[in-house]
Formats: C-alpha cells, structure tokens, sequence
C-alpha cells in the first residue's frame, strides 16, 4: 500500500470541496437511476485505477440495486449476460468518456448513438456530468495516492 502524499487536494481550497460535493448533489437529484450512476463511477474509476472511486463505485451500486455479479463483473460487462442493453449504453459511454486521449474520435456516434437512444438530453447531461465528476475526484485521488476507506 503507498502512502498518502497530500490530503485530498479539494479539502485544501477552500470552497473547492463544496463545489464538488453540490455538483455530486445536483447530479444524483436529477433522475437518471442511481444505479446507472454508481456502475458508471465503478467503471470510471476502475479504468483511471482510482481504489476510493473503486469502493465507493461498488458501494454506491449495491445500495442502489446493483446485483452482486454486475458489481463484481462490471469491468468485463461485453463479456457478460448481467447488464440490460440501457446499462451496456452507460457502459460504453463512460468507457468513451473516461479514455477520451485513447483515439482520433474520443466518442464515436455508435457510442454516442446508443446512448441517445436510451437517454434524452436531459439524462444524456446528467450522465456526461457524472463520468466528469467521477474523473475530476479520480484526478485528485491517483496521484495523491488517497486510500480507499481511510
């Protein structure tokens, strides 16, 4: 296990926690299934290797519904009969989003389309918000070597 660099880089400017906290806020108030959200934060911060996004992810989708094979498969969620077509959608999408460096079309339409064809704009929002959100704290957990359940 490594060792803390810094404290939780959010805590440190001031308002900066709370900004984060409220945008957290406003993103699980705005109606897309908490479920959806929680696989989709697992899934973020699966792929940025993120252990306290990891946990919460997987705590967050038990508590909304998630069944123990969808949390304990969501990194090979193509290779798995768990997931309904809505949330290989999520999926897809939070993979795109997440590895946006990894090709010339970040998000290509068939990822996007999919998408579109489960989720309105409004809900398209909250999803794009979310996978933001999740990679923002990511950001500041990696590198500062933050530990899951400290």
């Amino acid at each position: 296990m490594s060792t803390e660099r810094m404290p939780d880089p959010a805590t440190l400017v001031p308002g900066a926690a709370d900004a984060l906290a409220a945008l957290e806020r406003a993103v699980a108030a705005a109606g897309v299934d908490g479920r959806l959200l929680a696989l989709s934060q697992l899934r973020a911060s699966q792929l940025n290797g993120c252990g306290p996004g990891v946990a919460g992810g997987a705590d967050r989708a038990r508590l909304h519904g998630a069944t123990p094979r969808q949390v304990d498969a969501v990194a090979a969620w193509r290779q798995t009969p768990w997931f309904s077509d809505e949330e290989r959608a999520v999926l897809a999408l939070t993979e795109a989003v997440t590895r946006l460096a990894d090709r010339p079309d970040p998000v290509p339409d068939q990822v996007w389309d999919l998408a579109a064809k489960h989720f309105d704009r409004s809900e398209l929002a909250v999803l794009l918000l979310g996978i933001a959100v999740t990679n923002t704290l990511n950001r500041l957990d990696v590198p500062t070597r933050q530990q899951a359940g400290s």
